[in-house]
């Protein structure tokens, strides 16, 4: 099959596609890189002009008379020179529900275009998106990603802004289109199942693939001291309950100096942030989700001890017992600080963990597998 994978929040499409090539599809990836993270494709739509130093400039003043971002612009502008060497696949799949990343208009009039000239179209559920937004709105879980705008509004609320574009009526355009036109729609993780269960075009959960070659188990070197990271995205920085992480960090470099080593990033390209958690045994991820998201993933393949979403549902959903391929990590400092400690007073269990995790990811996630399992999901509709 020839197969067009649109838009990149993760690697999620980058490694499915790797997935997909094995089994000898042809794949061909467009998107804009995510901001700072630059992952790969094979036709970029990433603003140069509008992230240039004039181009910043102009950017800046125009969104402060015209609240209207240029680069999102250039995004669409872009992608529309691409449009006719977007067309002829069998399977165009979206990252969500805003692959594009550009003005509404014009995402809409992009997403018509190349869902009319290919033959069948999927939706992924991977990050906010018109259906689970007011799921999470109604406060159906004992948490979300957006608990920390609910406890307190005022500080969080830049952070979250960009939600409430997809309540807009120029987005819920965009929704019906790939409501009336995609052929199924694909949960990423746990997350994002409850609000799409009972939805007429939901095609179950597909784990996100990992690519356990590339992300191959070292074994962990137990040393005199144990390495915590933290990699800190300003952007989501709410969203994943870092403020928890930091304040148990503190505690653990005030309680623990001669025994740990800790690293913390802001804001640094994959690859920088790849090369800084190799060195790591603990690697901290995020705090309001029930299952792990993709750095969590790959760092498990690795053979880190994450903290991240590994709650009950996640558990129950592959059988087995808590804290024992992650550690479920909650909005709680002083349970943070008490797991990390156990892996400082043990360090054992570190190796214990770490081969459990690269044995847990190859088990549901290997890319081949998962690549396989798209395809049947594709084929079983179309």
């Amino acid at each position: 099959m020839r197969i067009l994978l649109l838009g990149e929040f993760s690697r999620l499409h980058n490694t499915l596609k790797e997935g997909l090539e094995t089994l000898g599809h042809e794949v061909v990836l467009v998107n804009n890189g995510d901001g700072f993270k630059n992952y790969s494709t094979d036709f970029s739509i990433r603003a140069h002009f509008f992230t240039s130093t004039l181009g910043t400039f102009i950017r800046k003043a125009w969104h402060r008379l015209f609240r209207l971002d240029l680069a999102l612009l250039e995004h669409g502008l872009r992608c529309w020179g691409l449009i006719n060497k977007l067309q002829g696949f069998d399977i165009v799949q979206c990252i969500n529900e805003k692959p594009i990343q550009t003005l509404p208009v014009l995402e809409h009039y992009l997403l018509q275009k190349i869902i009319r000239q290919n033959k069948h179209c999927f939706l992924l559920s991977c990050g906010v998106d018109a259906i689970n937004l007011p799921y999470m709105l109604a406060q159906k879980e004992r948490y979300s990603i957006l608990t920390p705008f609910f406890e307190n509004p005022k500080n969080t609320a830049q952070e979250y802004d960009f939600m409430w574009d997809y309540q807009t009526p120029a987005h819920q355009k965009i929704h019906r289109l790939l409501m009336t036109h995609c052929h199924g729609i694909i949960a990423s993780d746990l997350d994002y199942v409850a609000p799409l269960r009972n939805h007429p075009k939901y095609l179950g959960l597909i784990p996100n693939p990992i690519n356990t070659q590339k992300n191959s188990y070292s074994p962990p070197i137990l040393g005199e001291k144990v390495v915590i990271f933290l990699g800190i995205n300003s952007g989501n920085y709410h969203v994943k309950g870092i403020r928890f992480f930091e304040k148990a960090l503190q505690e653990i470099q005030s309680r623990w100096p001669d025994q740990t080593e800790i690293i913390i990033t802001r804001d640094v390209p994959y690859a920088t942030y790849h090369a800084h958690f190799h060195r790591a045994h603990l690697l901290l991820d995020q705090v309001y989700a029930f299952d792990q998201g993709y750095n969590a993933l790959e760092a498990m393949a690795q053979g880190k001890v994450v903290f991240t979403g590994a709650e009950q549902e996640f558990l129950t959903h592959y059988g087995i017992q808590a804290n024992t391929v992650a550690i479920n990590a909650l909005p709680n400092v002083d349970y943070l600080v008490k797991q990390i400690e156990s892996f400082i007073q043990s360090p054992e269990k570190i190796k214990e963990v770490s081969e459990r995790a690269q044995a847990f990811i190859r088990q549901h996630h290997d890319h081949i597998a998962i690549a396989k399992t798209y395809c049947q999901r594709w084929e079983s509709v179309i």
